[in-house]
C-alpha cells in the first residue's frame, strides 16, 4: 500500500457526517432493547477524525503489524503441506492440524487479556511485543524438527504472539473512525492478505532454493522491517487508565445481550469454515495431481483475492450497513464452496475459480466480524467485547484445522467430508448472524441497514 486510497478527504464532508448521524439515530431507534443503555451514549460523546495524516498513519501501520503477522495465519497451507511431506511426514493430517489449531485457538482466546489491556493502556507495547515474539518464534522455527518442537514454537509461541497484535491492531483503527469504520478496517486488515499473496510463493521458492531453515529465517528478517514501521505509526488516542485485576477478567456478562450471543455464535462458525480452504486447498490441489508450484499459487490466490475482499465489501458495508454486508458475504462463501469446490474434483480452472471467488468472499469475514460487534459496544468497551466474544470464537479456531484432517482420515483421503463440514459451518453462521440482526432490528426492519 503506497499511498492513501483515492477521494478521501483529511476530514469527513457534512454529507458523511449528516449520514452518519441518521444512521446512528436510526439504530438507536431500532435496537433499544438488544443493545446496552451504555453503548447508544457512546455516539453522543465521542468524536471521530474520520481521517487525516495521523489517522491514515494509524491503518498504515495496522496495515503492517497485520502484514508481520496475519500473513503466516494466512499461509497456515503452505506449513501444513510442507510439513505433512517433510519433516512431519509420520503424522496424520488431524495430528499436523492440532499445531494450527492451538496457533489459531491461542491467537483469539488470549485475547481476553489483550483485549481489555489495550483498552487501559493503548497499542503500542502489546504491538511491540507480540513483534518481538514474532520473530523469535520465526528464528526458532528455523532449526525444529520434532513434532513437539513445532507444536511449542508454531503453535504455542506463534499464538501467544499473533494474540498481542492481531486483537490491538484491528481496535485501534475503531479509535479513528465510525463513519468509514468498515473501509478503514478493511484496508488495515488486507495486510494480512497481502503477506499471505507475498509469503507463500516466497516460502515455496526458498524451500527450494535455501531449504526450511533460511526460508523461516528470511521471512523474520521482512518482519522486522514490518514491525518497526508499525511501532512508529500507530499512536494511541485515548488517555491511559488505571490496569486492575478486575479490568483484565472477561467480561461474560456481555452475552445477556442476545444479539451479541448470537453475532459471537456466528462467528464462530464463520471460523470453523473459513480455515478449512486455507489449510487443505493446497494439499487438495496435490492429491488430485496438480504440480507444487500451482498448489502453492492457489493459496496465493485466495489472500489475492481477499485483498480485493477487504476494500470493497468494507467500503460498502458503510453505506449498506455491516451486518448486511457480512451477511451477503457469508452467503457467498457457502454458495462458493458448494458450486465450485464441491464438483472441482481435478479440474484445474474450477479449483482457481473457486480460490479467486472464495478468497474474495472470504477476506471481508475478518475484517467485518470485528467491526459488527464494534457496532454493539461503545468504542472505549470494543477491546473488552471483542475479546470477551472471541472466548467463543476461539474453540472454533482450536478445533476447526484438527477437525478438517479427522474428515479427511475417515474419508479415506478424500475431501468430501471436509467440504461438507466447511460448508455446513457457514450455513450454520449465515443463520446465526440473521437470527442476530432480526433480533436488534425487528422482524419487520430485517431488511433495513445495519
Amino acid at each position: 500500500m503506497d499511498q492513501l486510497p483515492a477521494g478521501i478527504p483529511g476530514k469527513a464532508s457534512n454529507s458523511d457526517s449528516g449520514t452518519e448521524e441518521q444512521f446512528e439515530r436510526k439504530t438507536a431507534h431500532q435496537i433499544p432493547s438488544a443493545i446496552s443503555t451504555e453503548s447508544m451514549d457512546e455516539p453522543a460523546v465521542t468524536k471521530y477524525p474520520e481521517g487525516g495524516w495521523t489517522a491514515w498513519g494509524v491503518v498504515l501501520g495496522s496495515w503492517m503489524a497485520m502484514f508481520g503477522s496475519m500473513s503466516f495465519m494466512n499461509s497456515i497451507g503452505t506449513f501444513q503441506t510442507y510439513l505433512l511431506r517433510n519433516q512431519l511426514s509420520g503424522y496424520s493430517p488431524e495430528a499436523v492440524g492440532w499445531i494450527f489449531g492451538v496457533y489459531n485457538g491461542l491467537t483469539f482466546l488470549l485475547g481476553v487479556q489483550t483485549g481489555p489491556i489495550f483498552d487501559a493502556r493503548g497499542p503500542r507495547a502489546l504491538i511491540c511485543c507480540g513483534g518481538i515474539l514474532t520473530i523469535l518464534c520465526l528464528m526458532l522455527l528455523s532449526i525444529c524438527t520434532e513434532y513437539w518442537h513445532f507444536m511449542l514454537v508454531y503453535g504455542v509461541l506463534g499464538g501467544i504472539s499473533l494474540s498481542l497484535i492481531f486483537g490491538p491492531a484491528i481496535a485501534i483503527v475503531a479509535h479513528y473512525f465510525n463513519a468509514r469504520r468498515g473501509f478503514a478496517t478493511g484496508i488495515a486488515s488486507s495486510g494480512g492478505a497481502v503477506g499471505g499473496v507475498v509469503f507463500p510463493l516466497m516460502l515455496q521458492r526458498l524451500f527450494d532454493t535455501v531449504g526450511f531453515a533460511w526460508a523461516t529465517r528470511i521471512a523474520g528478517f521482512v518482519c522486522i522491517v514490518t514491525f518497526v514501521l508499525a511501532g512508529i505509526l500507530i499512536r494511541p488516542r485515548f488517555p491511559v487508565k488505571p490496569l486492575t485485576l478486575s479490568t483484565v477478567r472477561p467480561d461474560l456478562t456481555i452475552f445477556r445481550q442476545a444479539g451479541l450471543a448470537l453475532t459471537s455464535l456466528g462467528v464462530f462458525f464463520l471460523e470453523w469454515g473459513l480455515f478449512i480452504p486455507f489449510t487443505y486447498l493446497t494439499s487438495y490441489a496435490i492429491d488430485h495431481g496438480s504440480s507444487a508450484a500451482f498448489s502453492y499459487m492457489l493459496l496465493s490466490l485466495i489472500n489475492a483475492a481477499g485483498v480485493f475482499g477487504r476494500w470493497v465489501p468494507g467500503f460498502y458495508a458503510d453505506r449498506l450497513g455491516r451486518f448486511n454486508m457480512l451477511i451477503l458475504t457469508v452467503l457467498g462463501c457457502l454458495l462458493s464452496i458448494l458450486c465450485l469446490w464441491l464438483p472441482t474434483k481435478s479440474s484445474e480452472p474450477m479449483m482457481v475459480a473457486f480460490a479467486l471467488v472464495f478468497g474474495f468472499f472470504g477476506g471481508s469475514n475478518v475484517s467485518l466480524a470485528p467491526v459488527c460487534i464494534g457496532q454493539l459496544c461503545k468504542v472505549e468497551s470494543f477491546g473488552r467485547y471483542y475479546s470477551t466474544a472471541y472466548i467463543l470464537v476461539s474453540i472454533s479456531m482450536f478445533t476447526g484445522t484438527a477437525l478438517g484432517g479427522k474428515f479427511i482420515e475417515v474419508c479415506n483421503g478424500g475431501y468430501c467430508g471436509v467440504i461438507a463440514f466447511a460448508a455446513a459451518s457457514y450455513l450454520a453462521s449465515f443463520i446465526c448472524l440473521v437470527m442476530a440482526k432480526a433480533l436488534c432490528c425487528g422482524k419487520s426492519n430485517i431488511w433495513s441497514k445495519f
